[in-house]
């Protein structure tokens, strides 16, 4: 690990910790890593729901209108979301990604090579599909307090149980907190680089003139892309080079990922991405694993464009039911990865944008996700007794939320 102190102990309680027991009854406990990546409990958990069984609660008539909708272009039946699934008959399945913060989560237990038992912090409980992502089968690295860092195989996970982050006294690194400035704005929050490095130890890799490089982050002062395909990066000793021949350091980067008080999460592709300067002292402390214990449904009301008002329990996109699941829009090619519990109102534009209201004041327009485009598959709300309401999104005026 770098000498470099960076944003001090006070960081802890943003680690993920816990327990993992094995499938011969043995248990380590410490903080948790998902693979090289998840390190946070603000870090996000993806996986298949198995099922969706909202769609019951349309008529034939508005499922008809849901398919011509979304199916129909230029006379062949094609998916608009990869996330739908298409059959000829009546019924089709409408099964969408699960997303949610790793501190919702109070356990994990693989049932499968690729399936998975998920209880969250309130009790519920949910089964999960791995297919098309990486945080069901992976490997997953503890640190314990008297053997050291292990990394277990998925297949030896009996089941994972989290709590509340103690002082460490062993960690995997700091996390990385920093200014980016893109093409449409500059954000500061705390940084994953290429989707993956987040700590101090992480390390940065490119080739020079003089040979392979592999740079802890702890000592980077900032990163400054070249053109496509190469990178200045300044250290915090003030040498200053330039990399090529890496993901990490040219048009291959999957994105900059920066998590902000703002406006959640920001996922900021490479050619809208400038520069970063990493701080050594955040402004704040990450959100602990407490600050995610108040989860509740989606409440709240929404208009219609011919004036009608339904209040009560909502399912947005005939999907999100929580205020711990996500809101997923882009603007300018850059993505943001909203959760609901944030915020307080949305309201469409036109056919690809919609204004999103945050509860902290915070407003942005985002669009071409199927969250807040005409992509979307309209909004059921539970009055109290009888069946819910449905809200195609062509009718949608504007959703608040409680």
């Amino acid at each position: 690990m770098s000498g470099v102190a960076f944003l001090g102990m006070s960081q802890d309680e943003g680690f993920i910790y816990g327990k993992i027991t094995t499938i011969d009854d043995k248990s380590f406990e410490g903080p948790i890593r998902w693979g090289k990546e998840e390190v946070f409990w603000t870090d996000m958990f993806n996986v298949a729901k198995e099922e969706n069984n909202n769609l019951d609660y349309l008529t034939r008539e508005q499922r008809k209108k849901l398919e011509e909708r979304h199916h129909w272009n230029n006379g062949f039946v094609h998916w608009v979301s990869s996330r739908i699934n298409y059959y000829r008959s009546d019924s089709y399945d409408h099964t969408h990604q699960f997303v949610c913060q790793f501190g919702n989560i109070r356990s994990i237990k693989p049932t499968g090579r690729s399936s998975v038992e998920v209880t969250l912090q309130n009790g519920d409980k949910f089964k999960f599909k791995g297919e098309g992502y990486n945080d069901i089968g992976t490997n997953v690295k503890i640190i314990d307090a008297e053997i050291g860092e292990i990394s277990f195989d998925w297949g030896r996970i009996e089941k994972i149980e989290f709590s509340s982050t103690p002082r460490l006294t062993k960690k995997f690194g700091e996390p990385l907190y920093g200014i980016v400035e893109t093409y449409a704005g500059t954000f500061a929050g705390y940084v994953q680089w290429d989707h993956d490095e987040r700590l101090t130890t992480d390390k940065l890799d490119g080739d020079t003139s003089d040979g392979d490089l592999s740079i802890e982050f702890g000592n980077i002062k900032s990163i400054e892309r070249e053109g496509y395909n190469a990178s200045r990066v300044v250290l915090k000793s003030g040498r200053d080079m330039k990399l090529r021949g890496s993901n990490d350091v040219n048009s291959e980067n999957r994105g900059i990922i920066v998590t902000s008080d703002k406006y959640g999460r920001i996922d900021i592709p490479w050619e809208e991405f400038k520069k970063v300067t990493f701080e050594d002292k955040a402004p704040g402390k990450m959100k602990s694993y407490g600050d995610f214990k108040h989860q509740k449904k989606l409440e709240g009301t929404v208009t219609t464009r011919n004036g009608e008002s339904h209040k009560g329990r909502i399912v947005f996109d005939l999907d999100e039911e929580s205020n711990y699941e996500v809101l997923q829009g882009k603007r300018d090619d850059i993505e943001y990865i909203i959760a609901f519990g944030d915020i307080k109102r949305i309201t469409p534009k036109n056919y690809d944008f919609s204004d999103v209201e945050l509860k902290n004041g915070q407003k942005v327009l985002i669009g071409e996700g199927q969250d807040v485009s005409d992509k979307n598959t309209g909004i059921l709300i539970f009055k109290s007794g009888g069946d819910p309401v449905y809200v195609s999104w062509e009718d949608v005026r504007e959703v608040n939320f409680n």
